[in-house]
């Protein structure tokens, strides 16, 4: 693991290397935490403190993913916007993504996320939009409590080792399985945004998926700050923190502009799910 001392601020230093495993083993039976929303009050605001999303913050991440044994540059674009969205009576915070390979824009995605009275962070659903050479191609969209789909845990209040696997959320009709377990704590990495000491480690896979982890990193007060992988070399995947914003209001009006544009789509594409939710506000 590399030290804080290792590297400055803008480093360019590799990434830390992937922890070994420490606690329960991913291939266990994941479990569904109990979705009340009962227990949901200012859902909307979410101060988690390894996964803060503050309207018009913005990560952007870059680094490789392979596709047949070939590296391809990916950058990621995650941005809070100040929309809500009412799911189940819910009220979560909006998230507006955009997806680049090899320098094209390969997805984008509104995602929908509500802290409960605990300080838990669950995962409600999303609409993403794929597309291949410019060209849209599909939406597998997920929405908690439509065609079976369940909620999950994004991130625990006290994220520790020895909590068992759990679902980050559940979308059975489109394949949407995704799993996590904590993998590590108090660990140190960088990127060229900062040096982080007391890092949390996630390894995140998915039902279908054999031996293969997103190994995922989190830092106080940041968020997400990396991404490694733990499996086949054909599934290699690094992404790092390259720059952390505050966007202007013009610059949140225009990305909130988008993610209205992708909902109204969502609404006529996706008449089965998308199409009986309450409108973004």
């Amino acid at each position: 693991m590399i030290s804080a001392s290792a590297c400055g601020a803008k480093s360019t230093a590799e990434p830390a290397s992937t922890p070994q495993p420490t606690a329960g083993s991913p291939a266990e039976e994941p479990k569904f935490e109990d979705f009340q929303a009962g227990n949901f009050g200012q859902s909307s605001v979410i101060d988690n403190e390894w996964y803060p999303f503050q309207p018009g913050t913005k990560w952007t991440y870059e680094g490789y993913t392979t596709n047949n044994n070939q590296k391809i540059r990916h950058r990621l674009e995650f941005t809070i916007t100040d929309l809500t969205k009412e799911i189940q009576g819910v009220r979560t915070a909006v998230a507006w993504i955009e997806d680049f390979r090899g320098g094209e824009l390969v997805e984008k995605e509104i995602a929908f996320y509500a802290q409960d009275n605990d300080g838990n962070v669950w995962y409600l659903g999303e609409h993403p939009e794929e597309y291949e050479d410019g060209e849209f191609v599909k939406a597998p969209t997920w929405i908690v409590g439509y065609a079976d789909a369940k909620a999950g845990i994004k991130m625990w209040a006290d994220p520790k080792p020895g909590i068992p696997s759990y679902y980050q959320g559940w979308g059975p009709a489109v394949d949407w399985s995704d799993y996590a377990q904590v993998d590590q704590v108090g660990q140190e990495t960088c990127s060229p945004v900062d040096c982080y000491t007391d890092v949390l480690v996630l390894a995140e896979s998915s039902l279908g998926e054999t031996d293969v982890y997103q190994i995922k990193y989190y830092a106080r007060g940041t968020g997400e700050v990396r991404v490694g992988w733990r499996g086949p070399s054909a599934t290699a995947e690094e992404l790092e923190l390259t720059e952390l914003s505050q966007l202007t209001p013009e610059a949140l009006a225009a990305v909130r502009a988008e993610a209205l544009a992708l909902e109204a789509h969502a609404y006529e594409i996706s008449k089965d799910v998308y199409a009986k939710t309450a409108p973004s506000q």
